[in-house]
């Protein structure tokens, strides 16, 4: 499992966690990811104490239960995708604009899928991309699920970072923008994640009521098909995959 050249330590502990999904023993684990004992020895210490690995305290490890936590919430993500894809398909063969779907991951979101419009560009987006919450689209209805006060907490976290010459970067203005979306029902992008790509987005819940992520259309500014009632298919197509999660 080694490769050539000097490994760095985040190398030897991926090395390290990759033997350990088939491997229990340091030896046979150190055998299987190229390292001396000590060095493996260390690093499934470290593994341990970030509930990446379990010990018996007899020498012999297995995978702890953050890794099986991780790997629940991404075949989660995958599930889902797959799940409301035929919605997502609709929304892009009628509007004929790029749509994604991402799911808030922490302070963020993460897309989840993503179908290419009908004209002849591609987006910068890509699946497992994260998107900020604050100038997105998707990320501003999810914003807008939030009391004010989970809002404010939130950006103390990560702050108001610039994208674009319009994103908003200060509290007061993105608390009134988020009034404005949950009294429209949806959010809008503009230019403000992305210069030269607009978007409208809203929220997906699943089976608890609880939003979860969201879907958006997104376009270039000055080639984006005309379309009516835009913010209405939006919302009827993120409505059908809260629908499809179990929302009431």
């Amino acid at each position: 499992m080694a490769g050539e050249g000097p490994q760095s330590a985040a190398d030897k502990t991926l090395n390290v966690l990759q033997a350990l999904a088939e491997h229990a023993r340091v030896a046979d684990i150190a055998a299987a990811a190229g390292l001396p004992k000590p060095t493996v020895h260390r690093i499934l210490q470290t593994l341990v104490r970030h509930d990446f690995a379990r010990s018996d305290g007899q020498g012999t490890y297995v995978c702890g239960p953050r890794v099986l936590s991780l790997a629940g919430r991404f075949l989660q993500r995958l599930d889902i995708a797959e799940q409301v894809r035929p919605i997502l398909q609709d929304l892009q063969q009628h509007t004929g604009w790029t749509v994604h779907l991402a799911l808030r991951s922490g302070d963020e979101a993460v897309y989840v899928a993503k179908l290419e419009g009908t004209k002849p560009y591609h987006l910068a987006s890509r699946i497992g991309m994260s998107l900020g919450l604050h100038c997105t689209s998707i990320g501003k209805a999810i914003l807008a699920a939030l009391p004010d006060g989970e809002v404010r907490d939130l950006v103390a976290r990560t702050g108001l970072p610039a994208r674009t010459e319009n994103t908003i970067t200060d509290l007061p203005s993105l608390l009134a923008e988020l009034a404005d979306v949950r009294a429209r029902g949806y959010a809008e992008d503009h230019e403000e994640n992305e210069t030269g790509v607009r978007a409208v987005g809203a929220a997906v819940a699943d089976h608890t009521g609880a939003v979860i992520g969201g879907l958006s259309t997104a376009a270039l500014v000055h080639l984006a098909p005309v379309v009516e009632d835009l913010p209405a298919q939006v919302s009827a197509a993120a409505e059908a995959v809260s629908k499809a999660l179990g929302a009431h």
